[in-house]
């Protein structure tokens, strides 16, 4: 999540906009009570295990200033209690993956977490001509001898690292391997790479606000068994959603799903489709973490509650 992007929901909440049908609660009471009920779980189509479905992106973790730091071990602190378990970070968010590895050393978690990272994005610092030693970086920087799942971030090298991938995959350093795109113009090269290579997992952008891949790759990883980790739910790349729900209340059908805010009504739409198995909000805070676990509780909707809430979306 951009800064932007954490303005613009702060404005949202503290407007006392997260309730709607009538509703206004301040962020206080809105964020002030931990999830109730289990957390909803999906599978890992090639393996079987099973995750839940709210995890959290990491883009904004490279921070130095220590009151930032302090509130992101904080997130990490608190997630598994909270029922979340999906960390996804990069090469490519700055020192994010460094941050990560000395937090949850200090925490002593690690093994309470889904450790998802990617292989460098194309450009200035995208050189993959190293093989192996390119993915031993961030083994290093993460701190752990074990990586749950690498991607291939935005396919820079895809046919180069994947044999490593697949090597350090039967070796058992890497659980699962995959790749990533947030891009709608690159959902044709996920898709082919789901074709050339055996991948565990996918990386794409969704959300109620950018619905392409819901026609094309998502169908594709479903009928594949495929797992998919949805990047940008609340919009990317400077198009965040919550300016446009700014003043705004929640329709009176979000009471149908337990929706109390804005950000759970946006995830609750993404996990409507069942080719997602894990949304990865950008996450730097506690309060957002708990409001964002909410949504992976209760009633998922089905596909005519996914359309009334596109409907309803379309017209704000």
């Amino acid at each position: 999540m951009r800064p932007t992007d954490i303005l613009s929901r702060r404005a949202v909440v503290q407007g006392g906009l997260a309730l709607g049908a009538g509703l206004a609660l301040g962020p206080g009471l809105a964020f002030g009570a931990a999830p109730a009920g289990a957390p909803i779980l999906r599978t890992i189509p090639s393996s079987g295990e099973k995750l839940p479905v709210i995890g959290i992106g990491t883009n904004a973790f490279g921070v130095t200033d220590p009151a930032e730091v302090e509130a992101r071990k904080e997130v990490l602190r608190q997630m598994p209690a909270l029922g979340g378990k999906v960390i996804d970070t990069a090469r490519g968010y700055g020192t994010s993956e460094e941050v990560i590895g000395r937090l949850l050393k200090e925490l002593g978690n690690r093994d309470k977490f889904f450790l998802a990272t990617k292989t460098p994005l194309p450009g200035p610092n995208g050189d993959v001509s190293g093989g192996k030693s390119v993915i031993d970086v961030s083994f290093q920087r993460l701190q752990t001898d074990m990586i749950d799942l690498v991607e291939i971030h935005n396919f820079n090298g895809l046919d180069e690292l994947m044999p490593h991938l697949r090597e350090y995959k039967q070796a058992k350093k890497i659980r699962y391997i995959g790749a990533t795109t947030s891009v709608d113009g690159q959902h044709q090269m996920l898709i082919d790479a789901m074709k050339k290579h055996k991948l565990d997992f996918i990386q794409v952008n969704y959300s109620i606000g950018d619905r392409e891949s819901a026609e094309t790759v998502l169908p594709y990883a479903l009928a594949n068994g495929v797992a998919v980790l949805n990047n940008v739910p609340f919009g990317g790349r400077g198009r965040t959603l919550f300016p446009k729900v700014q003043g705004k209340e929640l329709p009176a059908f979000a009471k149908e799903l337990g929706v109390t805010s804005w950000a759970q009504f946006m995830l609750k739409y993404n996990l409507a489709n069942p080719a997602i198995t894990a949304v990865i909000p950008g996450t730097t805070q506690v309060d957002y973490l708990i409001d964002n676990q909410a949504a992976g509780r209760g009633a998922v909707p089905d596909a005519a509650m996914r359309k009334r809430m596109e409907e309803f979306w379309d017209k704000l």
